[in-house]
C-alpha cells in the first residue's frame, strides 16, 4: 500500500487545492503549515500497536486520513479543500478513485469539520462508509 508523503502533499495536494479550488479566503503558503500535525496526520493510518495495524484496511487508512486532515487543522486556511485533494491523492497512489458529485462530497467534508469529536469513531465509522459506497478501481 502506497503512503503519501509531506512532499507529495506540498507539491499535489497543496498547489491543486491553491489553484483549483478557489474560494473567498486564500490558501496560504505551504511553509506556514503549523508543525508537525500534517506528519502526525500523515504517518496515523500506518500505525500499529503490538504487531497489529491500528487501521488493517485500505478504507480505515483513508478514513482517518480523511478525518484528521479535517479535523487536525494542519494548515492557517484550506483545510478542508486540502484534504479532499489529499485523499484524492492516496486514493490514486493506489489505484481507487472516488466516482462521487463534487456538492456530495463538499456537503460530506462539511459535515465533518462541524462534527463533534465526542463523535470521532462515528465520523470515522461514517467516513468508511462514504468512502466505500464511491470508491473505483482505475
Amino acid at each position: 500500500m502506497q503512503q503519501i508523503t509531506v512532499k507529495e502533499v506540498e507539491y499535489l495536494a497543496h498547489s491543486l487545492a491553491k489553484n483549483m479550488m478557489s474560494y473567498d479566503e486564500p490558501i496560504p503558503d505551504f511553509s506556514t503549515r503549523f508543525p508537525n500535525i500534517l506528519e502526525s496526520c500523515l504517518a496515523t493510518p500506518f500505525q500499529s500497536f503490538g504487531g497489529k495495524s491500528l487501521y488493517p484496511d485500505f478504507v480505515s487508512k483513508a478514513s482517518i486520513l480523511f478525518y484528521l486532515m479535517v479535523k487536525n487543522h494542519p494548515f492557517q486556511n484550506g483545510n478542508k479543500r486540502i484534504a479532499m485533494t489529499s485523499l484524492f491523492l492516496f486514493l490514486f497512489k493506489n489505484n481507487k478513485w472516488l466516482k462521487v458529485d463534487t456538492k456530495e462530497l463538499y456537503d460530506f467534508t462539511m459535515w465533518i469539520a462541524q462534527s463533534s469529536p465526542k463523535f470521532k469513531a462515528e465520523t470515522v465509522n461514517a467516513i468508511e462508509k462514504f468512502i466505500k459506497s464511491y470508491m473505483i478501481e482505475t
